[in-house]
């Protein structure tokens, strides 16, 4: 089969390779379109390796089909055996960026009649790890005041999205007027340029209270920042470090008087188990949501997949609003 491999020169090169294999609890699928995140270009320059035992290719999550089962596949959230043929959408732990995949079967999701494959692969990795984040790590409350920054990127559309499903008040943080418009169209009911407003001056004067739920991909100096916004038995979340691995300061004395949870969190190695649970609590709680529209992925553009320098030069210089996706063929 055909992947995107990665040279000596840290470029994106077409390979071939054989078939992955599948265990008795896996399905193998035909991939068609692959989402892009900012884990496959740390990845590439050697910073995120993959979980030991899992593929060293690129790509945490495609769509595709279905075209071997194992025979302990199980089935589907609709009580149906899982089948060559099924249109599907998953999470993975590496593997995503080649011609087929395997994929454990307690992470499939079907494909939601209507949705191309384009949509399936702008799903998972974005509306999972905003869900791990906002219910089973902060445990968030209708009404809930939120801050969430990156607000136009996928995790943090999907963030969006899923907190207003809640009758939550959501803040989110973004770089650009156009992404600011592209937020409260998603039904954010605040944006803030921090190229041009800071983020903790303004939510001191409109939400005096504080945010009880603060979701943070920049991490660095924003740390201290978010304590000083986050209201009473908060929860702060912190996903990424797109602002630094170091924060000089933080103030104890506040995180203690507010009694702040602060939590760390990837996805990409927790366990087989946990991913199952997080996938079926998912569905359980927004599947529907996702086949009526109210909820859905947010697309930014698509590449076919030779082009996957172009999808993630794009990614790198933070032109994207949703998910960026390679198309395979």
């Amino acid at each position: 089969m055909q992947y995107i491999n990665v040279n000596e020169q840290q470029s994106l090169i077409m390979s071939e390779t054989v078939l992955p294999e599948i265990l008795a609890d896996e399905c193998l699928l035909k991939v068609k379109a692959i989402g892009v995140n900012r884990a496959d270009f740390l990845q590439r320059a050697g910073k995120y390796p993959a979980p030991a035992g899992e593929s060293k290719i690129l790509g945490l999550e495609v769509s595709g089909e279905i075209i071997q089962c194992g025979q302990l596949a199980g089935v589907n959230h609709l009580g149906k055996p899982w089948q060559n043929g099924n249109k599907v959408f998953a999470l993975v732990a590496g593997g995503g960026y080649a011609e087929f995949v395997k994929v454990k079967a307690s992470q499939l999701f079907t494909l939601p009649q209507g949705f191309t494959f384009e949509q399936g692969a702008a799903c998972a990795e974005v509306f999972l790890t905003a869900y791990q984040s906002l219910f089973t790590i902060a445990a968030l409350k209708p009404t809930n005041k939120v801050l969430i920054h990156a607000g136009a990127s996928g995790v943090g559309s999907a963030a969006i999205q899923l907190a207003k499903a809640k009758q939550c008040h959501v803040v989110v943080t973004v770089g650009s007027e156009e992404k600011a418009q592209a937020c409260l169209a998603l039904g954010a009911d605040a944006a803030i340029d921090y190229q041009q407003t800071d983020f903790v001056t303004w939510s001191k004067a409109n939400v005096p209270s504080g945010y009880d739920v603060i979701i943070d991909v920049v991490a660095g100096d924003y740390v201290s920042k978010n304590i000083n916004v986050a209201a009473l038995d908060s929860q702060l979340v912190i996903l990424s470090m797109l602002g630094g691995r170091y924060c000089e300061k933080i103030d104890i004395a506040k995180l203690l008087s507010k009694r702040i949870t602060l939590s760390a969190s990837t996805l990409r190695n927790r366990s087989n188990s946990y991913k199952a649970q997080l996938v079926a609590n998912f569905i359980n709680d927004f599947y529907p949501a996702l086949l009526s529209g109210n909820i859905k992925p947010i697309i930014d553009s698509i590449y076919p997949w030779h082009q996957a320098e172009k999808a993630h030069k794009k990614m790198e210089n933070n032109g994207n609003i949703g998910k960026i996706v390679l198309t395979v063929f």
